[in-house]
C-alpha cells in the first residue's frame, strides 16, 4: 500500500496487487473486527471459575495440551481408593503418551498455545498476556470482558450509534466502575512480623494447583521471597530479584528458599573446599592468570630453591588478586545418587536477590519430573504475585462476581446522569460487566440469568457488595464469609484494560488482508 496525491494535492491510496487484496471499511470492517474478538472471548468463556470446562490444543507436531481442573485434581490426592487409583492410573499414563502438559494459568495459557492468524484476536491474546505481566491473575476474566463489551458494542453500532461516542461511553462508564471498585473495597491487614495473612492468600492461590498438597510450605516461601525483595516503605517490590530454578529428582517437600543465588557449577577441583566462609568471588570476563610478557622470553630454573621462589610468587600474586574480590558463604551441595553439584552463594553484603529452589517429585514419575518443574513454578508465579500485589495495594475486593455486579449496579445508575448519546454505550457497559457473573454461574451449573437476577436484587436490598455467585455451593452468597477475594489493583487492571483493547478496536474502520482466493 502506497500514498499519493493527485495534481490538485488530494491524497489517494495505491493497492499493490489490488486483485489479490480484499478490503472491508466502515460498519462492515467493525463487525468483522468485533467477530474476531467475540470468538476468542467465547473459547475462554467457558474456563471462568472454579467449575470452568477444559480445553485440549493440538499442535502441529502432535503434542497435546489440556487445561484440565478435572485431571488436575487426580494428582491432588496420591492416596485414592483402590477402585479409582486404577483409572487415575490410566488416565495419567494416556496423559504421558499424549505428551500432555498441564497448564496452570489456563487463560494465559491457552491463548499462548492457540494458532491465531487474525490480528483482532492478536490483540486479545495481547490482552491476556498483559493482565498475566502486571497482575499476575485475572487472565481468563479480562478477555471474558472484552469479549462482552465487543458484544454490546456490536447491537449499538447497528442501531446506528457511532463508535467514536460508543468508545467514549465505555471510557465514561470504565471511571465510574474504577471509582466505585475504591469505595467498596476493604484493608487486607499484615506486617514483616505478622505474614499469616498473606500466607493464607497465597495458599488460596495454589489451593486449585498441582502442587496442593504442599500448599502451606509454598506459600510461606513465597511470601518469605517477596519479602526479602520488598521495600515495604515504599510499598515496591521487584520480582525480578527473585530467581526461580528447578532441578529434576528429590520431592516437591525438598523445594527451598535461598537468600541468595544457585548457580549451575561445582568446585573446579575436587580437593577444593565444599564450604567456604567469607569467601571472596570474582566474574571475570578475561584470563584469571598472572601476566605474561608481550615479547618472547625465557625463565631458566636450575635449582629446587628458584622454582620455590617462583611458586611463591604466583601464589602471592593470586592472593593480592583474590583479596580484591567480595562476598559471603559459597557451599556446593549434591544432589542424588547421580551426585549432580551446585553452587550456593549466600548472605551477601550488598545484594537482596533469593532464589527458589524447586525439586522434581519422585512421586509423579507418571508426568514426569521435568513437567512437574515447570508446573510448580507456573504456580509459584501466581503466588508470588498475588503477594506482591498486596504489598503494593493492600486494598482487595470480594469474588465470585460481587464485585462485577456491584459495579454493573452503580454504572447503571450512572448512566441517568449523562444526557447525549454516550449513556446508552454506558448501560450497554453495566451490561458487559454482568457477563463475569453470568459465566461463573453457568460454568458452575447453575441457571445463569436466575442466579444474577436474584443475587444482583440481594445486593440491592441489603446494600451488600459482598454478595456473588455460590460456585463451590457453600450455602451463603457472602464472598466475605466464604473469604473469596481479589486484589483491588487486579479488577481495576482488569476493566481498564479490557476498555482500551476494545476502544482501539472500535477505532478501526478499514481492514485491508490478502484475498483467500
Amino acid at each position: 500500500m502506497a500514498l499519493a496525491f493527485d495534481e490538485f494535492g488530494r491524497p489517494f491510496i495505491i493497492l499493490r496487487e489490488q486483485e489479490k487484496k480484499s478490503r472491508l471499511r466502515g460498519l462492515d470492517a467493525q463487525k468483522a473486527n468485533i467477530a474476531a474478538g467475540k470468538a476468542v472471548a467465547r473459547i475462554l468463556r467457558t474456563s471462568l471459575g472454579p467449575k470452568g470446562m477444559d480445553k485440549m490444543l493440538q499442535s502441529p507436531d502432535g503434542d497435546v495440551t489440556i487445561s484440565a481442573h478435572l485431571l488436575r485434581c487426580l494428582f491432588l490426592f496420591p492416596h485414592v481408593p483402590l477402585c479409582l487409583r486404577s483409572l487415575r492410573l490410566l488416565l495419567l499414563c494416556l496423559l504421558k503418551l499424549l505428551h500432555c502438559e498441564l497448564p496452570a494459568n489456563d487463560g494465559a495459557t491457552i491463548l499462548e498455545q492457540m494458532d491465531v492468524d487474525n490480528q483482532i484476536a492478536k490483540l486479545m491474546v495481547e490482552l491476556s498476556r498483559s493482565q498475566d505481566y502486571e497482575i499476575g491473575d485475572g487472565t481468563t476474566g479480562v478477555v471474558v470482558m472484552a469479549g462482552a463489551l465487543l458484544e454490546q458494542a456490536e447491537k449499538l453500532l447497528e442501531r446506528g450509534i457511532h463508535p467514536i461516542r460508543v468508545a467514549e461511553g465505555y471510557e465514561m462508564a470504565s471511571r465510574v466502575a474504577f471509582e466505585h471498585l475504591e469505595q467498596i473495597s476493604n484493608k487486607f491487614e499484615f506486617s514483616a512480623d505478622n505474614i499469616e495473612p498473606l500466607v493464607q492468600t497465597c495458599m488460596t492461590t495454589l489451593s486449585s494447583k498441582i502442587v496442593n498438597r504442599c500448599k502451606r510450605s509454598l506459600a510461606e516461601i513465597a511470601v518469605k521471597a517477596v519479602l526479602a525483595v520488598a521495600d515495604l516503605e515504599r510499598k515496591d517490590v521487584n520480582l525480578d530479584l527473585i530467581k526461580v530454578e528447578g532441578k529434576v529428582g528429590g520431592k516437591l517437600e525438598d523445594t527451598e528458599l535461598i537468600y541468595g543465588i544457585v548457580v549451575d557449577k561445582d568446585m573446579s577441583h575436587p580437593q577444593m573446599p565444599k564450604r567456604i566462609e567469607d569467601a571472596k568471588i570474582a566474574i571475570l570476563t578475561c584470563p584469571f592468570e598472572p601476566p605474561k610478557p608481550k615479547t618472547k622470553h625465557k625463565v631458566d630454573i636450575d635449582t629446587v630453591e628458584k622454582f620455590q621462589t617462583l611458586r611463591e610468587q604466583e601464589q602471592k600474586y593470586f592472593d593480592e588478586m583474590v583479596q580484591k574480590c567480595k562476598a559471603g558463604i559459597v557451599r556446593e551441595k549434591s544432589f542424588g545418587t547421580t551426585k549432580d553439584r551446585m553452587l550456593y552463594i549466600e548472605k551477601c553484603a550488598n545484594s537482596r536477590a533469593v532464589t527458589i529452589f524447586i525439586r522434581g517429585d519422585t512421586n509423579c514419575c507418571y508426568v514426569g519430573n521435568k513437567m512437574m518443574i515447570e508446573e510448580t513454578k507456573r504456580s509459584l508465579h501466581d503466588a508470588l504475585c498475588v503477594a506482591r500485589n498486596l504489598i503494593r495495594n493492600n486494598s482487595i475486593v470480594y469474588g465470585g462476581g460481587s464485585a462485577e455486579i456491584s459495579c454493573s449496579i452503580a454504572v447503571e445508575t450512572a448512566a441517568d446522569r449523562h444526557p447525549g448519546v454516550e449513556q446508552y454505550a454506558i448501560r450497554s457497559f453495566a451490561d458487559a460487566l454482568d457477563a463475569v457473573p453470568l459465566a461463573l454461574a453457568e460454568n458452575s451449573g447453575l441457571p445463569p440469568i436466575d442466579t444474577l437476577t436474584a443475587v444482583k436484587a440481594q445486593q440491592v436490598k441489603e446494600n451488600n457488595p459482598h454478595c456473588g455467585i455460590d460456585c463451590n455451593d457453600v450455602g451463603t452468597n457472602d464472598m466475605k464469609e466464604q473469604n473469596v477475594f481479589e486484589t483491588l489493583i487486579g479488577k481495576q487492571q482488569q476493566i481498564l484494560l479490557a476498555t482500551q483493547v476494545v476502544k482501539m478496536i472500535l477505532k478501526i474502520d478499514d481492514v485491508i488482508s490478502p484475498s483467500e482466493y
